[in-house]
């Protein structure tokens, strides 16, 4: 399977506007080729600094300017953490992910103990992934010499979408964090959101901008916005579920090596809609009850959907999965 970066915004389109058989037919063709042994990565997400962000992001309830039900708490502490990690991982998952409502990455006391949980995590025989807004070249240093396997900083929406949902941060500086990253040897996780009053067209802009990225990020989270109270977006209608299938599809055939997840929004999805979705090449999800601050399906449903596909969990998550 050939990996292009070459991809036209006409094309990948064109993949969103195919009938969705055929689009499905197409997904799974690549999905099967790429990716040989299809397994399932569970993966685990916990905020550990929460509300009051600088940024203005409009799907946002931890931005400081809304006025959802999110109020800033304390950051917790590493061995909380690192308890929330043991347990995630006895419960199967096999990636942990700490998300810090930040801008940026300030160096001292917060940003050791960031320091020191990548490498707890990483002591407990998982992948760890971090966001927590844009950092400095030798704080992507530090992180990667902790064991940092992914930082997580998604790009959101098409560059000509960009400004309608974010006025504190540019694309061009989205795009230079993932560069110190990158830089420094640490994996990319990196997706968007659908469902913020963007066109068919924004959505195949973000998807191009994704494969431009050489190489290609190694995770790639696909959002439904869940539309909280108090957010500007809170009016937004919800997602068809076709329209999500449709955007993993198209994500997986320009993306064919990329892990790409099952991330916020899927709680709107019946099971039916997530198994459409892991068909049409969805090669991860989280995995627990809580993502950041919006809800998430439970870890027993998750088992049982996995059961019912026949879907096995990657590599050392040997979860016994009930019958369906």
């Amino acid at each position: 399977m050939i990996t292009r970066h070459d991809w036209t915004r006409e094309q990948i389109q064109a993949l969103l506007d195919l009938p969705l058989f055929d689009l499905l037919w197409q997904a799974q063709e690549v999905h099967r080729s790429a990716n040989p042994g299809y397994r399932v990565q569970l993966a685990s997400l916990l905020s550990v600094k929460t509300g009051g962000c600088e940024e203005d992001c409009a799907y946002c309830p931890q931005s400081m300017f809304h006025s959802s039900d999110v109020t800033g708490q304390p950051d917790l502490a590493v061995e909380p953490v690192l308890d929330r990690a043991r347990a995630a991982r006895d419960a199967g998952a096999h990636r942990f992910c700490m998300g810090w409502a930040w801008r940026e990455i300030r160096d001292g006391a917060p940003f050791d103990s960031m320091l020191a949980m990548v490498r707890g995590v990483r002591a407990l025989g998982m992948e760890a992934c971090v966001t927590a807004g844009m950092l400095t070249e030798r704080q992507a240093e530090r992180l990667a010499e902790a064991g940092l396997t992914a930082y997580n900083h998604n790009l959101d929406t098409s560059p000509e979408h960009y400004d309608r949902i974010i006025s504190t941060r540019t694309y061009q500086e989205r795009l230079e964090t993932l560069a110190r990253a990158r830089a420094a040897g640490i994996g990319l996780c990196c997706g968007g959101i659908i469902g913020m009053g963007e066109t068919p067209e924004d959505r195949a802009g973000l998807l191009q901008v994704l494969a431009q990225l050489d190489p290609h990020p190694e995770s790639v989270p696909i959002n439904a916005l869940v539309a909280v109270p108090g957010t500007p977006l809170e009016d937004e209608p919800p997602v068809d579920p076709l329209e999500f299938v449709r955007m993993v599809a198209t994500a997986r055939i320009v993306l064919p090596h990329s892990r790409v997840r099952l991330s916020a929004g899927r709680q709107q999805l019946n099971r039916e809609a997530q198994l459409l979705c892991l068909l049409a090449g969805a090669d991860s999800i989280f995995y627990g009850d809580v993502l950041l601050t919006t809800g998430n399906p439970d870890v027993e449903a998750d088992r049982a959907l996995l059961a019912c596909a026949g879907v096995n969990v990657a590599e050392r998550t040997e979860v016994a999965l009930p019958p369906c």
